[in-house]
């Protein structure tokens, strides 16, 4: 399925472009101590105007044994983007607004930033509503996505969780992601994984 691009979207965004959208479909969920079921999933991807980065939500609900939706399980959301110095023709911290032009205007500016193997390395910023949040660090090499957690921020009310890892890929124009974490004494076992369809 060839990839449509805007011609506003921001250069930055090019190599991330095969993820813009809205993705819902079937995987499965698992961990040491609990059993394995089938939930429902809705991911979308969107690019806020002239903004370097994608605003990502994604939310996962049980099915029940007749395949229809029942109790929500999360509602992620979060912030992807490729890795690069911030300076002052960026906004932040806060709402400080940007006092140069951005040098990243073209799709050969942005080419600077891919690496020696031909990638560019990804961050991920992702807030859990189970008093977690993560810090990604990774590498999108084509409709590959491959990422660990740098750091993981816990509140004093959540439970045990340390690392994680997750891979996402378009193949044959779906979506398939795969979920590993470090969770509740366990070292970082598989824990989820699920193959969406585009849905706009």
């Amino acid at each position: 399925m060839p990839i449509e691009l805007d011609p506003d979207l921001q250069p930055e965004l090019v190599p991330l472009s095969w993820l813009l959208g809205s993705w819902e479909g079937v995987g499965v969920v698992g961990y040491p101590g609990t059993p394995e079921r089938q939930f429902g999933q809705r991911i979308d991807f969107v690019a806020p105007a002239r903004a370097p980065f994608l605003h990502y939500t994604a939310q996962a609900w049980l099915l029940d044994e007749d395949g229809r939706p029942a109790d929500t399980l999360t509602l992620e959301t979060g912030i992807w983007q490729l890795v690069r110095p911030r300076r002052e023709y960026d906004a932040g911290p806060g709402l400080m607004v940007p006092t140069e032009e951005s040098p990243f205007t073209t799709a050969q500016s942005v080419e600077g930033l891919r690496g020696a193997d031909g990638d560019f390395e990804i961050e991920v910023e992702i807030a859990h509503p189970h008093g977690v949040m993560e810090l990604y660090a990774g590498r999108v090499a084509g409709p590959r996505i491959d990422l660990a957690t740098d750091v993981v921020a816990r509140t004093t009310t959540a439970k045990e969780y340390t690392a994680s890892t997750r891979m996402y890929g378009l193949v044959d124009g779906e979506l398939m992601w795969a979920w590993d974490m470090a969770a509740l004494g366990q070292d970082i076992t598989t824990h989820a994984s699920a193959r969406l369809k585009k849905v706009s």
